[in-house]
C-alpha cells in the first residue's frame, strides 16, 4: 500500500534495532530508526542485490522521495547503475566546488601576473574582490551563465563607474576564456553581452594646442609658487612629452646627465614590456633636474609624494597646481602630450615619426618591426632641445609662429 504525508509525518519507531520499513512500492520505502527517518530503494543489478539511499526526511519529502525513485528506475532502464551514477554526479559536484568562479580567477591572476605592471595588478584584484566575488565568486565557474555575471556588472554601472565597468567585463572575459583552457568551463559567456551595459561618453581631455595660450601657461607655470617638487614636475612635463604616471614615477636611478637621457624600463610602462624608452633630455630639463636633486637625490624618486613614505608623487598634484593657477577644463598633465604633439608637428614641422617615437608610441620600420631600438636618438634629441628653446621663446613672449590654417 503507498505511504501518505500524513503517516510518513506522524509515524514512530517501534525500538527494533534494524529499524522499520514502511514500502511505498517499486523498491521503495521509509526505513524509520531511532535517529531519523531515511529513504531507501532496493534493486537488483547485475544479479546484484543493492540499496540507495534517496535522502532523509523531512528535507526530502515523500513526493521528492518518489521522484528520485523514478529517476532511478529510468537509469536502471538504460543500464545504469543508480548507485554509480550518484557518485559520478556527486564528483562533478565537487569538482564544480573546488572550480568556483573565484579559485579559477586567482589561479588566472598568478598565471597572468608577470605580463602586467604591479599597480594594474594590484587594481585587477581590487575590482575582483570588490565588485565580482561578492556576487558569482563562490558559484562554479561551469554553472555561472550571462545574466550572472550581468548581475554583478550591473552593481558597479549603477554607481556611474562606465569606464572600469567595461574592463571589469574585459577581465571576467578573459577568466572565462582561462577556464575553457584549463577545462572548467565550455565557453566565454561573456560574449553574449554585447550591448548589455552602457558605454562611456569619452572627453578628449583638455589641452592647450595654440602657441600664444601655451606660452601664457609657460609664464604661469615660472611664476606658479608651489611646492618646489610640484614646479619641477610642471616644467619637466611640458618638456618630456611623457605620460603623466611616467613622469610622477621617475627615478634618479634612471637618469643618465652625462648622456642627457632618461632611460624608463619596459617592464613600468603601459603594454611596452620589455621594450625600454630612452628620452633625450633637453639643457633645459637637465637644469630641472639638477635644481632639484639636492632636495630629493638621496631617495628613490626625482619627484616623492608630499607625504613621504618612500612613494611618488600622488596622481593628482600636477592637476590640482594646474587648477590653482586657472586652467581647470583648460589644460590638463596629460595635456602636456597633446600641446607637444601638435605644436611641434604643425608649428615646428618636426618629422612625425620622431614625434610617435618621442611619444613611445608604436612606429614600425622599413621592415615592419615596431619599437626600433634606435629610436632616432640623434635625431630626437635635437629634436627635444628645438622644442625647449622654442617654450622659452613662448614663455619670455617672442614671435609667434601660428598654426597652420589658423585665421
Amino acid at each position: 500500500m503507498a505511504l501518505t504525508d500524513t503517516f510518513v509525518k506522524q509515524v514512530k519507531f517501534s525500538g527494533k534495532a534494524a529499524g522499520d520499513k514502511h514500502t511505498d512500492g517499486d523498491g521503495m520505502y521509509l526505513l524509520v530508526k531511532a535517529a531519523g527517518r531515511y529513504w531507501r530503494m532496493d534493486y537488483t543489478f547485475h544479479k546484484k542485490r543493492k540499496t540507495l539511499a534517496l535522502g532523509v526526511y523531512p528535507e526530502v519529502g515523500l513526493a521528492k522521495a518518489r521522484k528520485r525513485r523514478e529517476a532511478a528506475r529510468e537509469l536502471l532502464a538504460d543500464g545504469v547503475d543508480p548507485n554509480t551514477a550518484k557518485k559520478e554526479e556527486k564528483a562533478v559536484k565537487l569538482a564544480a566546488s573546488a572550480n568556483t568562479f573565484e579559485i579559477v580567477a586567482r589561479e588566472w591572476l598568478k598565471k597572468t601576473a608577470n605580463d602586467r605592471m604591479t599597480n594594474t595588478q594590484a587594481k585587477v584584484t581590487t575590482w575582483l574582490e570588490k565588485d565580482v566575488f561578492p556576487h558569482i565568486g563562490k558559484m562554479p565557474i561551469s554553472t555561472i551563465g550571462p545574466r550572472d555575471v550581468l548581475a554583478a556588472l550591473r552593481h558597479m554601472e549603477g554607481r556611474g563607474a562606465l569606464d572600469s565597468v567595461q574592463r571589469v567585463k574585459q577581465i571576467c572575459g578573459q577568466i572565462f576564456c582561462y577556464a575553457v583552457a584549463i577545462g572548467s568551463a565550455e565557453r566565454d559567456v561573456t560574449q553574449d553581452l554585447k550591448g548589455a551595459l552602457t558605454k562611456p561618453v569619452h572627453k578628449n581631455r583638455p589641452a592647450i594646442t595654440d602657441p600664444k595660450l601655451a606660452g601664457d601657461l609657460m609664464r604661469g607655470i615660472f611664476a606658479y609658487s608651489g611646492h618646489p617638487y610640484t614646479v619641477a614636475a610642471l616644467k619637466l612635463s611640458s618638456l618630456a612629452m611623457l605620460r603623466p604616471g611616467e613622469l610622477r614615477k621617475a627615478e634618479w636611478s634612471e637618469i643618465d646627465f652625462e648622456a642627457a637621457e632618461w632611460r624608463i624600463s619596459g617592464a613600468k610602462l603601459l603594454k611596452r614590456k620589455n621594450v625600454d624608452h630612452v628620452v633625450p633630455l633637453s639643457t633645459q630639463a637637465i637644469e630641472i633636474l639638477r635644481s632639484v636633486q639636492p632636495l630629493t637625490g638621496h631617495g628613490q624618486y626625482v619627484f616623492p609624494s608630499l607625504r613621504g613614505s618612500g612613494r611618488p608623487m600622488s596622481e593628482n598634484t600636477v592637476n590640482d597646481a594646474l587648477k590653482a593657477m586657472g586652467y581647470k577644463d583648460i589644460h590638463c598633465a596629460q595635456g602636456f602630450r597633446a600641446m607637444a604633439r601638435t605644436i611641434m608637428d604643425e608649428v615646428l614641422e618636426e618629422r612625425v615619426d620622431l614625434l610617435e617615437h618621442q611619444l613611445h608610441h608604436a612606429v614600425r620600420d622599413a621592415n615592419g618591426t615596431a619599437y626600433n631600438r634606435t629610436s632616432h636618438l640623434p635625431a630626437r634629441k635635437a629634436m627635444m632641445q628645438r622644442w625647449a628653446d622654442y617654450l622659452d621663446k613662448l614663455r619670455i613672449g617672442a614671435d609667434v609662429i601660428p598654426l597652420r590654417g589658423a585665421a
